[in-house]
């Protein structure tokens, strides 16, 4: 499904729970449309499981196995299979049935690929951050930002750019990692009887406000987390959540979701184009005469990403939480303009709207 009919499919049903849930509404329709949610642990605890979580089948049974050569997949399949047979046949029981160990291990392995594959373009940037850059020697490619220079509203040295991007990337690394907490906090507070919304013109039409004080406790943690990683913190620690800026915490998932769709045609560009500059003589004459080489060619890339995508344009607040990752979505918007823009196209680049070619 595209990710934006997703989004707004995830949204619809949201607004509907989140009116039924409105104690006004619920003597007409006769019955409580939202319950708590069904968690891996409550189902075991409930059918006396929970031993499955400690066994050391579930990590193979549970993997996420990656296409890297087919042999190595198809041996990888068949261990997964043979420890999922082994844990059913180990647990399934009176009260804890197969089907209820297989959705058990389904919800486990969607989780486990959900991270590690929003999680790798996070980690790759920062890879490719702290390999290309020495935040004490700025050389050719400084990430030096001057205020009203290049569209940017923030003026940073070489140093403190790096900083300052090492944090931002890191951030989004600890919140994409903890994305099932968020969106369980989320539900907490949009269907949370005692946090009602109201209809505000936040200067983009009509949206919920509504506080999001479970998303908030969660953000503090992680963002104080960050912090003792990533010393000398730069630019604001401000976290908009109920405001005109991020009205509610589904406008705060939301946001948070496109990261890897930021950084991962980022990263891929960046992989893939040493293939195709050894592919084609006149691919490699074109990033050759363009760029001065393929090396050359990769630090124009990311020097511009690293200091324009993180410069506080787009956002009236510059360096707080959510105005970095405006920024990044800013230079997104302005892709096609961008001198190495085909070679973005060449390796397959179509969007940054979840549609990237065979990559």
């Amino acid at each position: 499904m595209n990710p934006g009919k997703m989004r707004s499919t995830y949204g619809k049903m949201m607004w509907m729970l989140q009116d039924a849930e409105d104690s006004s509404n619920r003597t007409p329709m006769g019955f409580q449309p939202v319950k708590p949610l069904t968690t891996v642990r409550n189902l075991l605890e409930s059918k006396g499981g929970l031993g499955l979580l400690e066994d050391p089948l579930l990590p193979p049974a549970t993997q996420f196995i990656t296409a890297e050569g087919a042999e190595l997949v198809a041996e990888a399949n068949a261990k997964k299979k043979a420890a999922i047979e082994a844990l059913c046949s180990k647990y399934s029981s009176g009260n804890l049935g197969r089907e209820d160990i297989n959705t058990v291990l389904n919800s486990i392995g969607d989780a486990n690929s959900y991270l590690a594959s929003n999680a790798r373009p996070v980690a790759k940037m920062i890879q490719l951050l702290k390999k290309y850059f020495d935040p004490s020697r700025p050389g050719k490619y400084s990430l030096e930002l001057r205020g009203g220079r290049g569209g940017s509203k923030l003026s940073h040295s070489h140093s403190t750019q790096y900083t300052f991007v090492l944090q931002s990337l890191t951030l989004w690394r600890e919140i994409t990692a903890s994305m099932y907490r968020c969106w369980f906090s989320a539900d907490d507070d949009l269907l949370s009887q005692r946090n009602p919304y109201r209809l505000v013109n936040t200067g983009q039409g009509l949206n919920r406000m509504q506080s999001a004080p479970t998303v908030s406790r969660l953000m503090s943690s992680i963002l104080s987390k960050v912090k003792s990683e990533v010393a000398g913190w730069v630019g604001l620690s401000v976290v908009h959540l109920g405001d005109r800026d991020v009205p509610n915490a589904l406008v705060f998932i939301d946001k948070y979701t496109q990261v890897p769709r930021i950084l991962a045609p980022i990263a891929a560009t960046i992989e893939l184009m040493g293939g195709i500059y050894e592919s084609d003589p006149k691919l490699k004459e074109y990033i050759d005469r363009k760029f001065g080489g393929l090396e050359e060619a990769r630090m124009a890339i990311l020097a511009d990403f690293f200091k324009h995508g993180f410069d506080g344009s787009g956002d009236d607040g510059g360096s707080c939480i959510d105005g970095r990752l405006t920024s990044a979505w800013n230079w997104c918007s302005l892709i096609a303009k961008k001198p190495y823009y085909y070679v973005f196209l060449l390796t397959g680049f179509k969007s940054f709207d979840g549609d990237w070619g065979n990559g």
